[in-house]
């Protein structure tokens, strides 16, 4: 009998996080490196029934721009971000993996990734017709490589915020109902739902799974929860939680659980790679910022004054810093700070979530769970309708999952 295989079609395929996380992948395959970074490697889960195995999986996806794995993976190289023994024994891997690379689609994806686009599905389609699109290139990918199930996974650049949906009680039948959205969607070439979203329900529709490690809208409305409980499937996101605020949810439970009064939180984060560049634009910033700040308040039980910048600094590369300053009150009133600094490169920090989740993903369908993942919580900075936002309770909820 032919082992099982799971296709992990990534969007944005040639970025940075997305082509650290193929290479990682094809040199856990092959067993040349150490699994440092990976969550589920962890000796506490070497028990876990039925933990897929990497040689599971097999990568493809979409990309907007005119590139190759070998190029991507060499800017990193030029970068400090990936060493070139990670890429020299994979390279000729690389290079038949591009075979699979189709391009993508920018439906309200921002002027900004518009402009980088060079490589996309130009003709003018509705959002149905973007959709069936998307399920015929998924259906064919599986058929090819005799799939027996295909996970999406969103990696593509940060969308501006959804106007549509800024504020979801406007249009509650649509964000609630999958009825309605679907008519929303099949309504017109005009339709103010975002590539994002279209990605998540031609996965969901399709009986296959969907991951969304962007704080863009993706599989966010309740609607798409009613579809994905109807299809048997699986979903969550959003944004992944790799840096500082990662940080956050260490320390705010610490200034909680000692009773100390946090009055002021600043966080500024520098970093010179495309997402840098995305997110220069105030429009697809103001997404990014939301995710990153809303999770003091659900710890702390109160709001502090907060201030959270993204500045595009091209010299760093993929290099994110974010300093951080902390202004708290101590025993009978006494001002006090924290600061601390993190460096680290964006992309090693994000592709073994992205790693770990495909295998989580896979896992849950191995025990019949469908819909809403909030076992996943601990690798998002905004899980979807999870209202704990502590990374150790978090991380917690996943051990008692997976035990």
């Amino acid at each position: 009998m032919a082992e099982r295989k799971t296709g992990l079609w990534i969007i944005g395929a040639w970025g940075g996080v997305a082509t650290t996380a193929v290479v990682g992948l094809l040199n856990l395959q092959k067993k040349l490196v150490k699994p440092i970074g990976l969550t589920t490697e962890l000796p506490e889960f070497s028990n876990v029934d039925k933990m897929p195995g990497w040689d599971r999986f097999v990568p493809a996806g979409y990309e907007i721009r005119n590139c190759s794995f070998g190029e991507a993976a060499d800017d990193l190289i030029n970068q400090r971000a990936l060493e070139t023994q990670a890429v020299a024994p994979v390279r000729d891997d690389l290079a038949v993996l591009d075979g699979r690379i189709l391009p993508g689609f920018l439906a309200n994806s921002g002027e900004v990734v518009e402009k980088m686009a060079d490589r996309f599905r130009s003709e003018k389609l509705t959002p149905r017709e973007t959709i069936s699109a998307i399920q015929a290139d998924l259906k064919a990918f599986a058929a090819k490589n005799q799939l027996e199930h295909i996970i999406v996974v969103n990696l593509m650049s940060t969308e501006p915020v959804c106007e549509y949906f800024r504020n979801p009680s406007e249009h509650q039948t649509e964000w609630e109902n999958w009825d309605a959205f679907r008519a929303l969607i099949d309504s017109s070439v005009e339709s103010p739902v975002p590539a994002s979203t279209l990605y998540a329900v031609a996965a969901l529709e399709a009986g296959y799974d969907f991951v969304n490690f962007t704080p863009s809208l993706g599989a966010t409305p309740p609607a798409l929860e009613q579809l994905a409980k109807t299809t048997g499937t699986r979903f969550f996101g959003n944004d992944g939680k790799t840096g500082e605020t990662l940080m956050k949810s260490v320390l705010a439970p610490m200034f909680a659980h000692r009773n100390l009064n946090v009055m002021s939180w600043v966080g500024h984060n520098i970093f010179g790679n495309r997402d840098g560049i995305v997110l220069d634009d105030p429009r697809n910033k103001a997404t990014k910022v939301s995710s990153k700040n809303h999770l003091l308040e659900q710890i702390l039980g109160y709001a502090p004054q907060t201030l959270v910048s993204i500045e595009y600094i091209q010299s760093l590369g993929d290099w994110k810093t974010a300093w951080d300053h902390i202004h708290f009150q101590g025993f009978l009133g006494t001002p006090m700070t924290l600061q601390f600094t993190w460096q680290g490169c964006d992309s090693l920090l994000a592709a073994p979530l992205v790693l770990d989740l495909a295998r989580l993903t896979e896992l849950a369908r191995e025990r019949n769970f469908t819909g809403r993942m909030d076992f996943l919580a601990c690798f998002f900075k905004s899980p979807i309708r999870v209202e704990e936002q502590s990374f150790v309770r978090q991380f917690e909820k996943l051990e008692q999952w997976l035990q």
